[in-house]
């Protein structure tokens, strides 16, 4: 904790005593009366059109109706048409949700929301979860909230008690960012493969090298996201003045990304175990052939943003024998946390695969932090060549003397940093910066969108 010290972030984790409190819930309620408490939900029109999802995403809008203390939920509805969204509010209706806003992005309001911001500069081209919730936030801060929690739209096992644990230490404690973490197994089987088998040894093995070149930034980062218990959980809550200088990623990379901005902007920080059992959701389907798909492109754009983020604010110096030898040191970790988790299933009673979770590892895991390696580093590696090339030949001399290395490695420098900028939102402080009038903007579309779905 001494490194973290440095950073000045005080990080607290609340697990759980008891399964109920009512004093929790009543304390929330107390503070909602003038800290406003807003709930933004990220979905596509398939949590609710498709059979298998349906009755997964009633369960949360049923559960939902008792938490009083939230004054608005906030649905972001992607991939949608008119019908989806009006088919949405009647079911808002049956279980009897008033205080909910239906962001349909691709109706006429929203839509002209996006396009402001776009004229504006700020680009958001990048569909997905990332651009659907900074306009959710935007929402957020525009009605008056006081903290904004986010959760996604396919928990299985959801209940409101989770909701009133992730919310109490930012809604009644003041804390600034307050994560959930909880327990990957179902049906005596563990879950969780991407943190169990890649972020964590990943991690492990960036302490294991910077730690023997005393490189403390890194390492400092490197530690703060080794505190996390779960990093990858999508549950979260912000204080809004945080919330206002936050930056999202729009790839799969979102939830250690927030994670990395947190540690560059917050100061107090909770973790909070959110339920006493297992906490289940929909699973990634490997595509093993395909890294542009599933767990396999997950994977990419978690290892891309963890490295881009330490040689863009660390400062670390990344290279072809930099990646191997970290894939090397990757390999080593993995493999004994593998022995580690078969222990621990046949202590607990667990079913557990060792061969299954090794393939994944040296297949799949592996080939995508290579990958990963590759895409940062060969427009830097090819430049290089090619100068060593020109330079190498009198044909191209007049072309030298008019300073084509020069254009090279402008060029190249280019490339390098854009390929180390993880794709992102804009900041809401920035947003109103530049455009004044814009929170006034999104009130308007509220209020015309609200009178679509009344009956």
């Amino acid at each position: 904790m001494s490194n973290l010290a440095q950073k000045h972030t005080k990080i607290t984790s609340f697990y759980l005593l008891t399964k109920s409190n009512p004093k929790l819930r009543s304390e929330l309620r107390q503070h909602s009366k003038w800290k406003k408490a807003v709930l933004v939900i990220p979905l596509l029109a398939s949590e609710f059109t498709d059979a298998e999802n349906r009755p997964v995403f009633e369960n949360i809008l049923k559960r939902l109706r008792p938490a009083s203390y939230l004054s608005r939920i906030i649905l972001g509805l992607d991939q949608a048409d008119s019908s989806d969204a009006r088919e949405l509010a009647r079911l808002l209706d049956k279980h009897g949700l008033k205080n909910c806003l239906i962001q349909h992005n691709e109706g006429p309001g929203f839509s002209a929301i996006y396009d402001k911001l776009s004229e504006a500069g700020f680009d958001l081209s990048v569909r997905g979860k990332g651009r659907n919730m900074f306009l959710s936030f935007g929402i957020a801060i525009a009605l008056g909230a006081r903290s904004v929690g986010l959760v996604d739209a396919d928990i299985r096992t959801f209940r409101r008690e989770h909701l009133d644990r992730l919310f109490y230490p930012v809604q009644v404690l003041n804390y600034q960012f307050s994560k959930a973490f909880y327990a990957r197994f179902k049906d005596g089987q563990m879950y969780g493969r991407v943190k169990r088998l890649l972020l964590d040894p990943l991690l492990i093995a960036l302490k294991r090298k910077f730690t023997e070149t005393k490189e403390e930034k890194i390492l400092r980062l490197v530690d703060f996201l080794l505190t996390f218990n779960y990093q990858l959980s999508g549950e979260v809550v912000f204080d809004t003045s945080l919330l206002k200088r936050m930056h999202f990623a729009m790839n799969w990379g979102v939830e250690v990304f927030t994670l990395i901005e947190v540690y560059r902007k917050a100061t107090n920080i909770a973790q909070v175990e959110i339920c006493d059992g297992p906490f289940d959701h929909k699973h990634q389907f490997l595509s093993r052939s395909d890294k542009d798909k599933g767990l396999h492109k997950m994977v990419v754009d978690i290892v891309t943003t963890l490295l881009s983020a330490l040689v863009i604010e660390e400062g670390l110096e990344i290279s072809d024998h930099f990646v191997r030898d970290l894939t090397v040191t990757y390999l080593d970790v993995a493999d004994n946390l593998i022995k580690m988790y078969g222990d621990n299933a046949a202590f607990s009673g667990l079913e557990y695969e060792a061969n299954v979770e090794e393939e994944l590892v040296h297949g799949i895991v592996k080939d995508a932090i290579l990958h990963a390696g590759d895409l940062l580093v060969s427009p830097y590696r090819l430049a290089e060549r090619f100068s060593a090339f020109v330079g190498s030949h009198e044909a191209f001399e007049p072309f030298v003397a008019s300073g084509l290395l020069k254009a090279i490695s402008t060029s190249a420098q280019k490339s390098r940093d854009q390929l180390f900028e993880t794709p992102h939102t804009v900041s809401w402080e920035r947003v109103e910066r530049k455009i004044p009038s814009i929170l006034y903007d999104i009130i308007d579309v509220v209020e015309k969108e609200k009178r679509l779905y009344v009956k």
